[in-house]
């Protein structure tokens, strides 16, 4: 009877139940819902400056420069009385904060209409109306881009950027899927003294081989050409090699040695079996180097020199700028611009990265 009566004493202290599920789906639900407020904190703060940069590019010159009003482009109301334009103001009252429009200024007393119901009269309000904030309303200038587009010559900027930005790409891609998918999958002599060498040149200043590199070019006449911007990039990148040899040591050696009793030759191979399966990092590499391209800004300012029907994005921003520099709304709103294309690239290359982490997270 003793040890009877100990077990169920000691099963009843087990929390079992609803309540005990119910608690572990409130921990869940707050562990949740923690990590999604962190996360949303630290995407706030790398938002900021470009929400920054979007209001000040719908905002004029008297937007901007007006310290009292808001952050978002705004400007004064006003209500039309008796044929002017009358400031509209916030105005305290026993029931809450109302929006009236100051139509006779007094030093102690001011008259005042309700711009929601001028037919009720002058209203009477003891106070000092310099106290009193504006109201405000939403008023965009949606004008600025069109104005930036035009003066900067945008058309021409965004056509020399894709000139050079997607043949440069399609060319980094290309050699450096080959050059890594000759270190995965074959033997050769000296092959990891090679891959040592090509890392070495990760850590070489760019600055070591700028004059050799400009003197070169400016011989064979490719200075004030797209060629030295898109050339070289057809040569392969030890960075971009290094990342797409790292995934296709991955991918099981199997699926080449099946092919290969079907009969596909290297080249096939590479084609119907290795490329498929790399998609995710192929697709990276893709986008990190059209990034780097389209932001490039060292490589047209000097190669490009003096040509400003050849120049990038990058480079006309900068001529912009110097232009335009007492008129920073237009100076924003350039920017954005610039930002249109990249940005919609990288929004709709996500699923590829989530195939990514996919592949590499759970089924490998």
């Amino acid at each position: 009877m003793n040890k009877m009566a100990t077990r169920t004493i000691a099963r009843s202290n087990t929390p079992v139940g609803p309540s005990s599920a119910l608690f572990k789906q409130m921990r869940g639900l707050v562990a949740t819902g923690s990590f999604t407020l962190f996360g949303l904190m630290v995407l706030s703060i790398f938002l900021m400056p470009l929400a920054y940069m979007v209001t000040q590019s719908l905002k004029d010159e008297a937007q901007i420069s007006d310290v009292s009003g808001p952050l978002w482009p705004a400007a004064a109301a006003t209500f039309e009385y008796e044929g002017e334009q009358v400031p509209v103001y916030n105005v305290p009252t026993e029931e809450g904060m109302q929006s009236w429009a100051l139509v006779k200024k007094g030093r102690e007393v001011s008259s005042f209409v309700d711009p929601a119901n001028p037919e009720a009269g002058l209203i009477e309000w003891e106070g000092r109306w310099r106290t009193l904030t504006p109201a405000w309303t939403f008023a965009p200038r949606w004008e600025n881009y069109s104005t930036a587009w035009r003066t900067s010559r945008f058309t021409l900027l965004l056509r020399n950027t894709l000139m050079i930005a997607v043949p440069s790409t399609i060319g980094a891609v290309a050699s450096s899927i080959i050059v890594a998918y000759g270190f995965s999958r074959f033997r050769f002599p000296g092959k990891k003294l090679l891959f040592i060498i090509l890392l070495g040149t990760i850590i070489l200043p760019f600055w070591v081989t700028l004059i050799p590199t400009y003197a070169l070019y400016q011989r064979i006449g490719w200075v004030g050409t797209f060629l030295p911007l898109i050339v070289p990039h057809f040569f392969a990148n030890a960075w971009n090699v290094f990342l797409l040899r790292q995934y296709l040591m991955g991918i099981p050696r199997e699926l080449d040695e099946a092919a290969m009793i079907d009969g596909a030759g290297p080249f096939r191979i590479l084609i119907s079996v290795i490329l498929p399966q790399a998609a995710p990092a192929v697709t990276a590499v893709t986008l990190f180097h059209f990034f780097w391209a389209w932001n490039d800004f060292f490589g047209p300012l000097i190669y490009l020199s003096g040509k400003q029907d050849l120049f990038p994005i990058s480079v006309g921003i900068m001529n912009f700028n110097a232009i335009y520099s007492v008129e920073p709304h237009l100076i924003q709103s350039i920017a954005v611009l610039a930002l249109v294309i990249p940005i919609t690239i990288f929004f709709f290359a996500q699923q590829f990265f989530m195939q990514g982490v996919k592949i590499t997270g759970v089924e490998k």
